[in-house]
Order: structure tokens, then sequence, then C-alpha cells
């Protein structure tokens, strides 16, 4: 067996004298010599990497897989409840789907997806989606007759994507952890054609084993992200505070591209400035075409615009929170409901796109509006 004066041997061979510029010596440390004795002894010392046979999985990849295969059910085929259920039919996700109109579900048949007459034949699902309009609405597909938590067996798991109050979800979560179920509020950001770019975002809190669960099959829905906020109902707090920037969001927009337009501006020309602009983002962008061309195919409703204002202005005077501008765009938002009797069929009208109080706010600054007719991006396009 080798000693340390070995080693101290074969340092000193190795050691070489240098010379530098003046041709003074340099000392120069020498390189470690390294022999077999200590190759072999490194190489048997070192941990081994284990390797996995072929076609086996990780942990991790074996969770994954197993949520890929969970039944899925849901719950509501509205504008954005039928584009976000495709998502996961057209995946490949096994889902079966109730709707009050049923015919409204249907297409999604042909890509495979089940449609059931009742929300309580959605019990024996493994996670149970919804996105409907109002927390009564959720109650009663959950609790009313034949709901989906009526029965004696209830989905472990329900994710709901609606956008309620603080309050209507926190009784519906009390109720369903009677019941056995978990609940996960998941509201969303974006609308159909946000959804079929692949760019909607949800936020998500609630029981954290329950969402994990769910997870990857919300990934499916909101590819572009979706961020856990924490237990009970922090989420729809997230949901109301991003609706409330919406109001006041589209109200500045129309006001500033009212301004300008009045003073000579073309819509398209400004709107098209402001979206390249440190100031553009994907809301103003999407909602440009509308602008200048007078669309007011809906995506959102004047209507759930003011509740959604008002769950908002709810919680500030809760929490003593002052919230002056999302006052005064609230009743902008009321002024045109006031403005739509002038209408033929004011109700009609008022099932139109909120952007339609761009009408309103012109109306009330002497203008008349007429569509420019130009091609405008979306931002959705790529």
């Amino acid at each position: 067996m080798r000693n340390a004066n070995d080693c101290t041997t074969a340092r000193a061979a190795a050691h070489k004298t240098r010379r530098d510029r003046r041709g003074a010596v340099v000392d120069t440390p020498c390189r470690p010599v390294y022999h077999a004795f200590d190759v072999i002894r490194a190489t048997r010392s070192a941990p081994r990497k284990r390797i996995r046979p072929r076609g086996s999985r990780t942990s991790e990849e074996s969770t994954r897989m197993a949520q890929n295969t969970q039944k899925v059910g849901w719950i509501g085929m509205g504008r954005m409840g039928y584009a976000m259920a495709e998502r996961l039919v057209k995946s490949g996700h096994d889902v079966s789907i109730w709707n009050r109109t049923r015919a409204k579900a249907e297409p999604l048949a042909a890509y495979g997806g089940k449609i059931v007459d009742k929300p309580s034949d959605l019990a024996g699902v493994d996670v149970l989606f919804s996105i409907v309009s109002t927390g009564d609405d959720l109650k009663q597909v959950y609790f009313g007759e034949n709901g989906a938590a009526t029965g004696a067996k209830v989905p472990p798991v329900l994710v709901d994507c609606s956008t309620i109050s603080v309050d209507s979800s926190a009784d519906i979560r009390a109720e369903l952890t009677k019941r056995g179920g978990e609940f996960v509020a998941c509201p969303v950001s974006g609308n159909a054609k946000v959804i079929k770019a692949g760019k909607l975002s949800a936020v998500a809190s609630g029981p954290e084993a329950a969402f994990r669960q769910a997870e990857a099959l919300i990934n499916v829905i909101a590819p572009h992200g979706v961020s856990y906020v924490g237990d009970g109902e922090l989420a729809r707090v997230c949901k109301i505070a991003h609706n409330v920037m919406l109001g006041v969001v589209i109200e500045n927009l129309i006001e500033i591209t009212l301004l300008v337009n009045k003073m000579g501006v073309s819509r398209s020309a400004f709107l098209k400035f402001l979206n390249n602009s440190v100031m553009g983002s994907t809301f103003t962008a999407y909602k440009s075409p509308a602008l200048v061309n007078l669309d007011w195919t809906t995506t959102f409703t004047p209507e759930l615009m003011r509740k959604d204002m008002d769950l908002g202005l709810e919680l500030g005077r809760e929490m003593d929170v002052t919230m002056p501008v999302t006052a005064a765009a609230r009743e902008m938002i009321q002024t045109h409901f006031g403005a739509a009797q002038l209408q033929k069929d004011p109700d009609a009208y008022l099932e139109k796109d909120f952007a339609a109080l761009m009408e309103t706010m012109a109306l009330l600054s002497g203008m008349t509006l007429e569509p420019e007719n130009v091609p405008t991006p979306t931002g959705l396009e790529h």
C-alpha cells in the first residue's frame, strides 16, 4: 500500500521550473499526479446512478397519467363553459356533460363527450367542473332537485369556475363539506376567443390536495397558467378584483378613444398606437376590433359587469377600502342601462357586449359613431 511519502515523491518529480521575462526563477505549483489506485478508489466510493428500466415511470409521471384518466363531469354550456369543456373533450379526457338546455351540449358528443340527463348523473365522476351565472344557480345544480350533490355519492372534488360572491361560495363550501365533497374555487380570466387561442388563465383556492388532484385538468382548460392562492374563498376575491379592473379599464379605454376620435384621429389608428405602446395589453388588443368597427358580439354582458362591480364595491365597504374610481365606473355602467331604454328592444340591446357602453358614452359626448370597417387584429391570432 502507498504512503504519504509516495505522494510527496511523485509531486516532487512532477515539479517544473520556469523563468519569468527577466530570467528569474519562478516557483510553479506542480500538477497533482493521479495513480490508478486513486481512480479505482474514487470510482468505488462514488454513488451509483440508478437506471430505470425502459418503459417504467417515475411517481410524478404516474400521478400525471392518473390525473389524465380521471372521470370528469361538466355543468354549464354558456359562452365560456362550452369552449372550456371542448378543450377537455378534444384532448381525450372522459367527460360527461349536463346543461339545462341539452341542445347546447350535444355538439360535443361528436368529439366523445357524454351528455347526461340530470346533474345527479354526474355523482360518480372524480372531478366535477361547473361554470354558471350566479351563486343561486350553483346551489341549484348542486343541491336542488336531482342535484349533483344530493345522492348517496358525491363527487370527491368539485371545481367551480363561476364568478360568484364570497359569501355564496363559503356557504356552498360548508354544505359540500358536510356531504363529503371538497370544493375548489377556480374562476378564470378571458372569453371564448381567449380560450380558443389557448390563453385562458385561472386562479384557485380551497384544500390544496383537492386542487392538486384537479390541477392537470385545469391546465388543459387554462394553459396560460393557474395560480393557487390559498385556502377558502381567496380565489373569489382575486376574480372579483380582476373584473372590477375590467370595468374600469373598458370605460377609460372608451373615454380616451372617444376623445382622440372627436379631435380627428381615427379609432383604428389610435388603438394601433396604444396597443403597440407600453400601455397596450391583451385586453386592449382583443377589444380593439369592437371599438373600431362597433361590433357588439357578446363576450360579457353589461348585467354581469354591473354585478361584478357591485361585488367589488361590497367587499370594499366590508374591508374599509376606498374605491372611488370603481364607484364612478359603476355609475357609468348604470347610465348605460338607462340609455338602453331609448333602443327599440332594450332587453335585446342589453344582451349585447359590455363594450356597447361606447355608444352611451358617445351619446353623452355629443358624438354619432359609425363603423370604420377596418380589419383590426385581436392579438390572439398567434
